[in-house]
């Protein structure tokens, strides 16, 4: 990317979006009910936790429906200019520890990835290419380093088969990683060396496949997670124990991070009708700061250049009145997804775009004026700006969303609150 979109964005998971690989991004679920948005494939991508349904297959159903364009258009009517005003966020993080693998992101030999020890609650994220010319495996170990019995929880996760679709790959990953909850017990004894996810010794990764996964655990004594790459046919838990670490590449996207999630509430109450069309900013590294850490490999600062692997809730209380939800791409092509909550165990489904595989590419780059009044609290958005639903509320009470950002996007993106008209 050139000018502007270099100063307002960050590229991939791996910082490197190639115009030619512009296509399907990803999306997220995750919950008791999912509501998948998009009104004409209502019948086809509402699930309910139908037990006879796997997930793969529901997530292969989605991809397949979204490429075949058969939704609604969903941008919005818009008046020539819509003037939106910052809507205000408080920020903090907490949670357990994030594990970042992203670098080197094209990877042509065996190593090790990343590595680090995490007791407690954890997530890693891995994102890596592989590009020698030999059929290769991508695997996460975990060694227990207690001198006792050990029990790993794996509570949520997902990872999208490789592919040389890297956007599709991202898209199926944050589907299955937010599509439902899980209790995977994994149990180590004193020394002893298992795989995160037993089929990461069955997928191989093809020369110029991507492979991209997310996975929340919890640890009951201290663990080693190794990320590694290794011969096809070759075994991770032995192989690991001979693997140098590989160097970083020049973008250094790997780490670890303390406090995996960040919560954004208002800092006050929307009134649609006082406050009229309202905005606010996800990782934009202004309003939205990237989040910093430690390569356990080296003992380097490093920076989460798009807060990828962070989980946000997002706090949106009303006062009265009905309201719409959105979301805009300003750094380029996106997709992805959000789920929102209106009841404890009850989230509805929003793809970003829902009516096509990616969005962002049709929004007009922003002037450096308009960009500089954005960023100063000020917005005006355009008719061509593009927007995805997020639905809507009615009445007082509190929308909350989730967020992350997808793997292979182009960031910041910005949320827009609007009166319902």
């Amino acid at each position: 990317m050139k000018g502007k979109q270099i100063a307002m964005a960050v590229l991939t998971a791996g910082v490197m979006l190639m115009p030619s690989l512009v296509q399907a991004r990803h999306a997220a679920v995750s919950g008791a009910v999912t509501i998948v948005h998009a009104d004409r494939l209502a019948k086809n991508l509402q699930v309910r936790g139908s037990s006879d349904t796997k997930i793969l297959d529901r997530i292969q159903n989605i991809l397949r429906t979204q490429e075949q364009g058969q939704t609604v258009p969903e941008q919005k009517n818009l008046p020539e200019k819509q003037g939106l005003a910052r809507w205000y966020m408080n920020s903090r993080d907490e949670g357990g520890t994030l594990l970042f693998s992203d670098s080197p992101e094209y990877v042509n030999q065996n190593g090790i990835l990343y590595q680090d020890s995490v007791r407690g609650d954890a997530r890693v994220l891995f994102y890596h290419l592989n590009s020698s010319d030999e059929p290769k495996k991508l695997a996460v170990v975990l060694k227990n380093e207690y001198n006792g019995k050990n029990t790993v929880t794996v509570t949520r996760g997902g990872s999208g088969q490789p592919s040389d679709d890297y956007l599709k790959v991202g898209k199926a990953t944050q589907l299955e990683y937010f599509s439902q909850e899980r209790n995977q017990k994994i149990s180590l004894q004193p020394g002893m060396s298992r795989l995160l996810q037993e089929n990461m010794n069955m997928t191989i990764l093809q020369p110029g496949e991507l492979t991209y996964g997310v996975f929340d655990f919890h640890a009951e004594h201290s663990v080693l997670v190794s990320v590694i790459m290794l011969d096809a046919y070759g075994d991770p838990v032995t192989a690991v124990e001979n693997l140098p670490v590989l160097p970083k590449d020049a973008m250094r996207l790997r780490g670890t991070f303390k406090g995996m999630n960040r919560v954004l509430s208002a800092r006050k109450v929307y009134n649609p009708g006082e406050d009229g069309g309202v905005y606010f900013m996800l990782a934009d590294d202004k309003t939205d700061k990237y989040r910093t850490g430690i390569d356990a490999t080296d003992g380097s600062a490093v920076i989460n250049y798009g807060n990828y692997g962070i989980n946000y809730r997002i706090e949106l209380p009303v006062e009265a009145g009905d309201v719409d939800y959105y979301l805009s791409p300003l750094g380029g092509v996106y997709a992805g997804a959000m789920r929102s909550f209106k009841a404890t165990k009850t989230y509805t489904l929003f793809p970003t775009p829902g009516e096509r595989p990616y969005f962002g590419d049709r929004t007009a780059p922003e002037s450096y004026a308009v960009q500089s009044q954005r960023e100063a609290g000020k917005w005006q958005l355009a008719q061509n700006t593009e927007l995805a639903p997020l639905g809507e509320s009615v009445g007082q009470g509190e929308t909350v969303f989730e967020f992350s950002p997808p793997g292979a996007s182009n960031l910041p993106v910005a949320v827009v609150m609007l009166p319902k008209k």
